[in-house]
């Protein structure tokens, strides 16, 4: 395989003629590449679509760059959950194709999947095309592919063994806890502070609310409509999860917990930086429809959803904390990482009312 003459050199995150020479080993016959381009800009991990002769498409996968988590951004656990999922399960998923674990070909771990023909649905604005039908099947099917992630026979799909799930939502607390120590630390490296002390009153009541352990499920770990490619003919479909970075086994209500908090409603008060708007145009369930959709496919006990929201601020803060600090350290690719920081108090305070008034 040979690089187009033509293709600029300058593609962050990518080193462009080792990557060809390891695509002619390992995809053999694949064609030249013609062009890569940056499908999404590093909030977690960055995507790249890339063109080979004839005019095939394929995605590449990579962690972000600059100031990264530690085990936030495994690449061969992502690989490892599409590959197990795309044999015969109902959950949809691209087709994996190749997985690299040598950091010397483009500076990090990635792999390879098949482009997925579809949209990714996120502001009010990709909803003018959309009728209230249509909306309402795309919140129907989104439910169903969160139900279908939950109830996945991971013996049978052989990701028995993908995580601990004794113990999970105590270790997920300790864990988002250290990566919200880092982060500070990172971010007063570049001489800034921040002043959040509804943080450590935050951690204090998850701590005292923890539930018991649930059966071990799998987990996606990012659930929301914006991760996910979408089709709206011949009739509304989710036609690929993607983003599985965070994937294990353990409480699936942390899923629909965050599912909820990127949930926005027309009557919301505040709108996070991240996640899809879409969902307050007409058509989309409320987000006790959306609950309400997924009891009836999966017949779990919600009794506790208050604490499964509160936690999915807490989990969804310490994210937004980690892109803050790399956008401080001009780390980070694409655009509106300005904004990031503001969504961390924003989030504090809504667990906070989430646990006073038990709404979701």
């Amino acid at each position: 395989m040979t690089v187009d003459a033509e293709l600029p050199s300058g593609v962050p995150g990518i080193d462009v003629p080792r990557l060809a020479e390891w695509l002619a080993r390992e995809l053999p016959g694949s064609g030249r590449i013609g062009a890569i381009d940056l499908i999404a800009g590093g909030r977690s991990n960055l995507t790249y679509g890339i063109t080979l002769d004839g005019g095939r498409r394929i995605v590449l996968r990579r962690p972000p760059l600059g100031h990264v988590l530690p085990t936030a951004h495994d690449m061969g656990r992502e690989y490892r959950v599409l590959t197990a999922l795309g044999d015969g399960t109902a959950v949809p998923v691209p087709r994996t194709l190749a997985f690299c674990d040598d950091e010397d070909v483009i500076g990090a771990r990635f792999y390879l999947m098949d482009y997925v023909e579809g949209r990714v649905l996120r502001t009010r604005e990709d909803a003018e095309e959309i009728t209230p039908g249509q909306a309402r099947g795309l919140s129907e099917a989104l439910a169903g592919a969160l139900a279908a992630i939950h109830t996945v026979d991971v013996k049978a799909v052989g990701l028995e063994d993908f995580g601990r799930p004794s113990g999970y939502m105590e270790r997920q607390l300790k864990r988002w806890g250290k990566q919200w120590d880092g982060s500070q630390e990172a971010i007063r490296a570049t001489g800034t502070t921040r002043d959040l002390p509804e943080y450590d009153r935050l951690v204090a009541r998850l701590a005292e609310r923890m539930p018991a352990d649930a059966p071990a499920r799998l987990v996606h770990g990012d659930f929301r409509l914006d991760n996910a490619l979408a089709r709206l003919e011949p009739g509304p479909e989710i036609a690929a999860v993607v983003d599985w970075e965070m994937s294990t086994l353990g409480d699936p209500l942390s899923d629909l917990g965050l599912t909820l908090v990127y949930w926005a409603e027309a009557d919301d008060a505040e709108h996070l930086p991240v996640g899809a708007t879409i969902t307050s145009a007409p058509g989309f369930f409320t987000r006790r429809e959306f609950t309400d959709r997924y009891a009836a496919l999966t017949g779990f006990d919600l009794a506790d959803l208050d604490f499964y929201v509160a936690f999915a601020c807490f989990k969804l803060a310490v994210i937004l904390e980690g892109i803050h600090a790399r956008y401080l350290q001009n780390a980070t690719v694409g655009e509106g990482f300005e904004q990031i920081g503001g969504g961390v108090p924003v989030l504090l305070e809504r667990a906070h009312r989430t646990l006073d008034t038990g709404t979701i």
